[in-house]
């Protein structure tokens, strides 16, 4: 059975939350595809959102959590720190043992312990991307203000943590702090970028410093629920930000509100598209499919000299393009994520889609399973959340596919698959703890809901029609 490419880039990741936001309570460990289903306004975006911060913040959220290019400050070395240097540059150059970080410079990992203890850029960082004036803001609104919310986030291997990091807040004050188990071994990457980083041969006088730059790291990406309508106005959206910009536009629009972090994040994406980074042929293999199976047409870009790139879409057989405002509210919605999937996500990255199924009609919703286990399949971590039954069907019919495939009795090789535990699905409910959804041959991974739902409609439907027939009306209502 083919693997998924790339795991080794997404270590397991636990994270915990209480009294955050909607949400009572919630301790999630992120699969290959992770999917959040339940009720608006139970935290589904809060939670998702928190995912997209924490990734900021860690840059990708790797075995260790130094950034890569965050520079070491290497102020005037103490005789004793530069002999540890010289120690460890020594066992760096070992090749064939395994390096701990317990192995590192004391120096080093006291500035990363720094690095977790700096609660103000924690702060900011969340107020900005949950366009917060206080952080305090984020504690569970639905009761009591007398809580405390707290936040962990746990990054393991086999059962080993390798390093956490928690936030609490009590509204009176927050507080941050972290550690990295001295037993984790680091990745070759990190430590040929240690290596680099400690060799005073290889330090910039004039930096007093060295940057890890070996590392690519993984990268989070947001497609916001909103994404239909930015893509419909984001010429607009970009002239009046620049006006804004201007001392006379900040004094003029002081008082309008300003973007969530993910939502500017998106846009900027969209503003600055250019394909730069030539992408595999696996992502813009799935992004061709997405287009021929459901837009049934090309999204293209034109970026004008000086200018914002314009997004048309061409039906297939068609000679001129659409713009973006005439074309069906599926294009709209669906051409940011081949945009992506062409030019912007690479194996390795977390993609978080809220509402993939958006605007689309329910075949339309099971082929958009088929792309998230594309996805998964070439290495891309995934995060959705969904209220589409259609959906989740689909995905409970991939699981079940992949199941087949473990077992042997598959009858052919398909190209779309999953295992039940590549998928985690969890329910959110209002003032209920998170709950995983475990998946089931038959009910597959649908909450217990959609079928109560159902039945509620049906039994309504029997009970009307009887009504009719009783009154004359026979099975159908006669035509006039």
């Amino acid at each position: 059975m083919q693997k998924t490419k790339n795991r080794q880039q997404h270590p397991n990741i636990q994270i915990a939350v209480e009294n955050f936001g909607p949400i009572q309570k919630a301790n999630v460990d992120l699969r290959p595809l992770t999917v959040f289903v339940g009720e608006s306004n139970t935290g589904k975006t809060y939670l998702a959102a928190l995912i997209y911060v924490l990734q900021h913040i860690f840059e990708g959220i790797p075995q260790v959590p130094w950034s890569p290019h965050r520079i070491l400050r290497l102020n005037s070395p103490t005789q004793t720190s530069a002999k540890e240097t010289q120690e460890t540059l020594k066992k760096l150059a070992m090749t064939g043992l395994p390096f701990k970080f317990s192995d590192s410079p004391q120096w080093v990992r006291e500035r990363l312990q720094s690095d977790f203890e700096d609660t103000e850029g924690f702060v900011n960082e969340l107020k900005q991307y949950f366009d917060l004036e206080s952080v305090s803001e984020l504690i569970r609104f639905t009761e009591s203000q007398n809580h405390t919310m707290k936040v962990l986030l746990e990054v393991q291997e086999v059962n080993h943590i390798l390093w956490s990091f928690d936030i609490h807040n009590s509204g009176s004050g927050i507080a941050t702090s972290g550690f990295v188990n001295g037993d984790t071994i680091l990745p070759h990457d990190h430590r040929r970028a240690l290596l680099e980083t400690l060799d005073p041969g290889n330090w910039r006088l004039k930096e007093r410093g060295r940057v890890f730059s070996w590392i690519t790291p993984a990268t989070s990406y947001y497609l916001p629920a909103a994404r239909s309508g930015i893509m419909q106005s984001h010429g607009v959206i970009a002239s009046s930000l620049v006006d804004r910009a201007t001392r006379v536009g900040l004094e003029r629009f002081s008082e309008i509100p300003v973007f969530s972090g993910m939502i500017a994040d998106f846009l900027k994406q969209i503003i600055n598209y250019g394909e730069r980074r030539l992408s595999s042929d696996e992502m813009s293999g799935i992004a061709k499919v997405l287009e021929d199976e459901v837009l049934r047409g090309e999204i293209e870009v034109r970026r004008p000299e000086g200018g914002y790139p314009a997004f048309h879409y061409r039906p297939q057989q068609a000679e001129r393009p659409l713009r973006m405002s005439p074309s069906s509210s599926m294009v709209s919605e669906l051409a940011p994520l081949v945009l992506f999937l062409r030019g912007v996500v690479k194996p390795g990255d977390t993609l978080i889609i809220e509402e993939p199924e958006a605007h689309l009609h329910p075949a339309a919703q099971t082929k958009i399973a088929l792309t998230l286990a594309r996805l998964v399949r070439v290495g891309v971590r995934v995060i959705i959340t969904t209220h589409s039954d259609w959906l989740l069907e689909q995905i409970g019919n991939l699981i079940r596919e992949g199941e087949v495939m473990k077992l042997g009795k598959s009858q052919g090789e398909p190209t779309t698959w999953l295992t039940k535990d590549e998928v985690g699905a969890w329910l959110f409910c209002t003032d209920k703890p998170v709950m995983e959804i475990p998946f089931e041959h038959i009910a597959g991974i649908e909450p217990k809901e959609y079928g109560e739902v159902a039945e509620e409609l049906y039994n309504r439907s029997v009970d009307l029609r009887t009504q009719l027939e009783e009154a004359g009306g026979g099975t159908e209502v006669e035509q006039e």
